[in-house]
């Protein structure tokens, strides 16, 4: 089936898969998976990333401080760091494989099959991606929820919620599904390019003139 608009689509897969991976790199890197705000001082905002915790100043000032350990941190989190930048060197090789498979870049035009599986791998890439951005995310936030409903703590006792980051992260996964998705379609599909057609024109206009020449008296 020919797909007529499969430029445009490769294009938009590509340009959800950047986004998505620039998102996740960012949900990665960003101090706010989770909050905290203290009832006893409303000036302050903790929060806790994966690398770092810090805390946020009603005056505009921010403290952060690294991780001591790597092995002390909660196993969500722990598991958390090792997905995010898993997932983010996949995205880095999808983009890399997709670029080279896409039909307007003109390098290897006579190895179509090749670039087509390339484009192929690299939805598949996108893909995985993105459900290792979306499982870490959704892990924490999940932690999140039974921590703060967890009746075992006391009601004085400061409950963590959930941190921008997350969302951030959630948004990532969803546009490197939608890019990796698109960029798979587009794979499968197959495109009649205009020398094709000119090709068989051509042949078409040379059959009937010989068969004019043939039925001529």
């Amino acid at each position: 089936m020919a797909l007529v608009y499969r430029p445009m689509m490769q294009l938009s897969g590509m340009l959800f898969s950047l986004v998505g991976w620039i998102l996740s790199c960012l949900t990665t890197y960003l101090p706010q998976w989770k909050n905290l705000n203290l009832e006893l001082n409303e000036l302050e905002i903790w929060t806790m990333g994966l690398w770092q915790a810090c805390v946020v100043q009603e005056e505009g000032g921010i403290q952060c401080k690294d991780f001591d350990s790597f092995l002390a941190l909660p196993p969500e989190l722990r598991i958390s760091r090792i997905l995010m930048l898993f997932s983010n060197g996949l995205g880095l090789l999808g983009l890399l494989l997709s670029g080279f498979g896409l039909d307007c870049l003109k390098i290897g035009e006579r190895q179509q099959e090749q670039k087509r599986r390339m484009l192929l791998f690299g939805g598949m890439l996108f893909w995985i991606s993105g459900i290792t951005v979306i499982v870490p995310v959704s892990w924490v936030a999940h932690s999140t929820v039974q921590e703060f409903w967890d009746e075992n703590i006391p009601d004085i006792v400061p409950r963590w919620d959930f941190g921008e980051a997350l969302f951030v992260g959630w948004l990532a996964g969803f546009c490197l599904i939608v890019g990796g998705s698109l960029l798979s379609c587009t794979s499968c599909s197959t495109e009649i390019h205009p020398s094709s057609i000119r090709y068989a024109a051509t042949e078409q206009q040379d059959q009937c003139q010989h068969l004019e020449t043939e039925t001529r008296p």
